[in-house]
């Protein structure tokens, strides 16, 4: 029998075992050593936050179940094929599969992770590869002056990206003190909001937050952009779109990793997007996002506590038995 977490009811979530299978042609069935939470997301999913308009569409590659619940969700995972093609098996992969210890999934569904990240490290892909979607949507330039506000895992991965771009400037924005320890690990610069620098030629918004999309919007310079990457669920934030927004010319624009950005999607695929973004993880500077650990078995209690603030955590590692 296998064992996966389901979000059965808002704040609520259990283990549930089901039957294995064996894999068939072109399938692999995999072990999993860690998954990862998704704190945007997943925290939308288990408070049961997703508007019934769009749960079809925020569906999980692997999901079972529909939203709000009963729902198995989730798209971090990392483990070692078991069975499958000979040329994969022993081999450590990705998936964008709900936490669960055990799955069979298409060959092609799989991300080999290379011998240079570790398996931990490697539940970060699918963060990384939402910021390379950010960050080919916003094409920052030559000289730039970037903020990116919010410094939590997919603020965090923008910016750590962004390091190896030849900017004038890039400053983390964030309220919480303890986000300066990422940025120190990072050698990227941490400001509190009011203190960030202004005339900013792009502003890249991930701290779902009314107060951040206006401090973004005020930390623009004129004609400039900002991408907002946040996702709000069933709230409508309020958008400051008078006073100066118009005579100042400034543009808002989505960026959401459902599709290749525009920019790229003539030339490369999701799975080209998924293992660029696998490589950048050489970086052990990602292991600054590691921030909170829990045994499977403790998923339920730990996706409440996540939900309810605790801490100030950025990539939760769920550790199965196999795996510890």
């Amino acid at each position: 029998m296998w064992t996966a977490y389901w979000t059965t009811s808002p704040r609520h979530g259990e283990l549930r075992t089901e039957p294995g299978r064996e894999p068939g042609e072109g399938e692999a069935l995999v072990r999993t050593l860690h998954s990862g939470i998704s704190r945007g997301t997943e925290m939308l999913v288990h408070g049961g936050a997703v508007p019934a308009e769009v749960a079809d569409r925020m569906r999980a590659p692997f999901q079972e179940g529909y939203l709000p619940g009963a729902v198995k969700y989730g798209y971090l995972s990392v483990g070692v094929v078991e069975k499958g093609p000979e040329e994969l098996v022993g081999r450590r992969v990705f998936c964008l599969y709900p936490h669960q210890d055990r799955y069979v999934v298409p060959v092609n569904a799989l991300t080999l992770v290379p011998n240079d990240v570790p398996s931990d490290r490697a539940v970060l892909a699918g963060t990384v590869e939402t910021a390379v979607n950010a960050l080919w949507d916003a094409a920052p330039r030559l000289g730039d002056r970037v903020a990116v506000v919010g410094a939590g895992m997919v603020g965090g991965a923008v910016a750590a990206l962004l390091r190896a771009f030849p900017l004038d400037r890039l400053q983390l924005v964030d309220v919480d003190p303890a986000r300066e320890r990422l940025a120190q690990a990072l050698g990227v610069d941490w400001v509190r909001p009011d203190d960030a620098a202004g005339e900013c030629d792009l502003v890249i918004h991930c701290s779902a937050s009314e107060q951040g999309l206006a401090r973004g919007l005020e930390l623009l310079g004129d004609e400039g952009e900002l991408i907002e990457m946040s996702w709000y669920g069933t709230r409508a934030p309020r958008v400051p779109l008078g006073g100066p927004f118009h005579s100042r010319r400034l543009s808002v624009r989505a960026s959401q990793v459902g599709a290749v950005a525009a920019a790229r999607r003539a030339r490369r695929t999701t799975a080209d997007r998924l293992d660029l973004a696998m490589r950048q993880l050489a970086d052990p500077a990602f292991d600054a996002f590691l921030t909170s650990r829990s045994d499977l078995a403790d998923l339920p209690a730990a996706m409440e506590r996540l939900y309810a603030g605790e801490g100030s955590p950025l990539c939760h590692v769920v550790v199965y038995p196999e795996g510890a």
